[in-house]
């Protein structure tokens, strides 16, 4: 970053460059710039408010902010935790330990389920996508201790050295149990053996990037009987009596048909060993420090964070995050105006009409199935900044002024436990939010057909009353365009206006756009970055998105009386600034199913002839790409 970068050769460095030179990753996040300093800007915010909270000097109107700010005491109270150490957590591993048969877990899996505990099959209750309307019980397999399946292939360096990382960390959290020195050894191996023969049988993050082929229906009794020994029936009699499901949805079809080669009766141990480690590791952040310290290593690890935040910082983030709607309600109502809202809300209508008018426009659909795209354009509900109100679940996450941090949380988590599997034959309530008010993020729910955009996302330089109309739409506009794209992506062009898994296509039409969606990902894939290459077909939803977000954008800036296209790009350059430590940076490259910044803000404007009549660009220049090349779907 020497010379000066040509705007026409390299927009992302253009733009950022002199910022990337100076910019300084904190110790303990894993990168800054965009998203990441808009969210550190928050928690600074916050941070200060809770102090302010927890020392009586500002109080607050939502009963629920009164148990996040003594849950905030709690992690605070660092002598408490200091002096009682492991014991918070020593009677449920004694129980642990002491399973000696698949049926003395059978016995306590129900609790155990409740409790958070890792066991053989995951299970949850979630909206029925073949019917939103209504909820289903999910099962799938559990969770693997690399971030992917492929760390665990003999030739990956990176998943061999993170597995050593685990294994350290377990070592020293392991010392605080009364177990022998034998003991130690023997759960740890066990643990990474039975992660192993997990890590063969899950979905790999490519394959549940495809999320629609989650949805695989199949007669309860054919489910128990692929994971006997493990007996679902039972969990699901204490949980609903004599209103067992006759079907549930098997999210990892192989993880559960194959489940017996990861466990059996005569592996058990494996597994009791596994449990015991995952479970004293997930407790940490709620023991002694020097244990929670422990506990932190293999994330820093992996994400290149030199150090653990300080303690102020950990109780705001553990008070906000299981509080996080009254929190997300406060922080809007306190920090986000009503003037803001009303435009932000008209900014997402006038994106939404465009887009119709576009799908009018489409060249590859037929009008029948334009009316159905238009029809569930018609129908996406926008929620903005913040909700109205507070659901009643979040006025019974209460503890004991007396309890330690750790039985604090585990009430919390069981209550939210209880409520989630009590919802199973409750209808499904549409108006609940997926994000809170104070998360820097935005999203779109294909079982709602709805998008949501946080109060904390809308500031500079994503949205600004201050910034021009074209900085606007080149941020927030082209975000929520994104957004909504969502809804015509490679997995949500599979859901109809109501979130109904649903073929609403007439088939020619879906092969015109399966084809395009081909194209995009040859666009993306093999493209070189830190030594490895992005995946076309893993990122290729979030990259017609931006494709999306970018096309209908561009649409209303011609519009406008006074459109700058220089400022609509250089705000969208602006939005994907980002600086990340390099372990960071191959974990993203390895697993997200959005391609790296730089390449975000750099590929996208090469699709649209706007991009190349605002700066001139030419086949002489790198941010050039042949007209017969260019990519616009929606």
């Amino acid at each position: 970053m020497g010379e000066t970068v040509r705007i026409q050769d390299d927009l992302y460095h253009a733009i950022n460059g002199e910022w990337l030179k100076t910019a300084i990753i904190p110790d303990d996040k894993p990168m800054t710039g965009g998203f990441s300093t808009l969210a550190e800007d928050v928690e600074k915010t916050m941070m200060a408010d809770f102090k302010a909270f927890a020392e009586g000097d500002k109080t607050s109107d939502i009963p629920e902010m009164a148990y996040a700010i003594s849950l905030y005491k709690k992690v605070l109270d660092t002598e408490r935790r200091n002096k009682e150490g492991l014991e918070p957590v020593l009677s449920l591993l004694n129980r642990i330990k002491a399973l000696e048969t698949v049926e003395d877990l059978n016995n306590v899996a129900t609790e155990f389920l409740l409790k958070g505990l890792e066991l053989p099959i995951d299970m949850a209750v979630d909206v029925d996508m073949a019917d939103t309307t209504k909820h289903c019980f999910i099962v799938q397999g559990p969770a693997i201790i690399l971030p992917d399946t492929p760390y665990y292939a003999d030739d990956n360096e990176s998943g061999k050295q993170l597995l050593a990382v685990y294994a350290d960390m377990a070592v020293k959290a392991l010392e605080f149990a009364p177990l022998s020195e034998g003991e130690k050894k023997l759960f740890i191996e066990d643990a990474l053996a039975f992660d192993a023969l997990v890590a063969k049988k899950v979905k790999s993050q490519l394959e549940w990037s495809e999320y629609y082929k989650n949805q695989n229906p199949m007669d309860v009794d054919e489910v128990a009987e692929y994971v006997a020994p493990f007996d679902i029936k039972k969990v699901l009699k204490n949980l609903y009596g004599d209103k067992i499901p006759d079907t549930l949805i098997v999210y990892d079809p192989k993880a559960i048909k194959e489940m017996n080669g990861y466990f059996s009766e005569e592996n058990f141990k494996l597994y009791t060993h596994w449990l015991y480690v995952k479970t004293l590791l997930t407790a940490t952040p709620c023991l002694s420090l020097e244990l929670k310290s422990i506990g932190t290593s293999y994330r820093r690890a992996l994400m290149g964070i030199a150090a653990d935040p300080e303690i102020e910082k950990e109780a705001y983030q553990m008070a906000s995050e299981f509080y996080k709607e009254p929190v997300g309600v406060y922080y809007g109502r306190t920090y986000f105006g009503e003037e803001a809202k009303k435009d932000i809300a008209s900014i997402a209508q006038k994106v939404i009409d465009t887009y119709k008018l576009r799908m009018r426009k489409n060249t590859f659909l037929a009008d029948s199935t334009k009316e159905e795209a238009i029809k569930k354009l018609s129908t996406i509900v926008v929620k903005m900044g913040y909700p109205d109100t507070i659901r009643e679940i979040w006025t019974k996450l209460r503890f004991e002024e007396s309890d330690s941090l750790y039985a604090a949380v585990n009430k919390i988590n069981e209550i939210r436990r209880k409520d989630q599997f009590d919802k199973l034959y409750k209808e499904v309530d549409r108006s609940e939010w997926v994000m809170p008010g104070h998360l820097v993020n935005a999203c779109y729910n294909p079982g709602c057909n709805d998008i949501t955009f946080p109060s904390a996302i809308l500031q500079k330089p994503f949205y600004s009353l201050s910034q021009s109309v074209s900085e606007n739409l080149g941020g927030i506009g082209a975000v929520i365009g994104h957004e909504i794209s969502h809804a015509f992506d490679t997995n949500g062009a599979k859901f109809d206006e109501k979130g109904n898994l649903k073929d609403w296509w007439l088939e020619e039409d879906f092969k015109a756009f399966e084809k395009l969606a081909d194209d995009m990902k040859e666009q993306f894939d093999g493209i070189p970055y830190h030594g490895g290459k992005v995946n076309g077909e893993l990122t290729v939803s979030e990259n017609i998105a931006d494709n999306g977000g970018m096309g209908v954008t561009l649409e209303i800036m011609h519009t406008l009386p006074d459109a700058d296209f220089k400022a609509y790009f250089e705000n969208w350059g602006r939005i994907w600034c980002m600086k990340a430590k390099e372990e960071m940076i191959q974990l993203l490259l390895a697993r997200d199913v959005h391609a790296p910044a730089p390449i975000r803000a750099n590929i996208p404007p090469r699709n649209f002839s706007e991009w190349y009549e605002a700066f001139g660009v030419t086949d002489k220049d790198k941010m050039y790409i042949a007209p017969n090349k260019r990519i616009s779907i929606w």
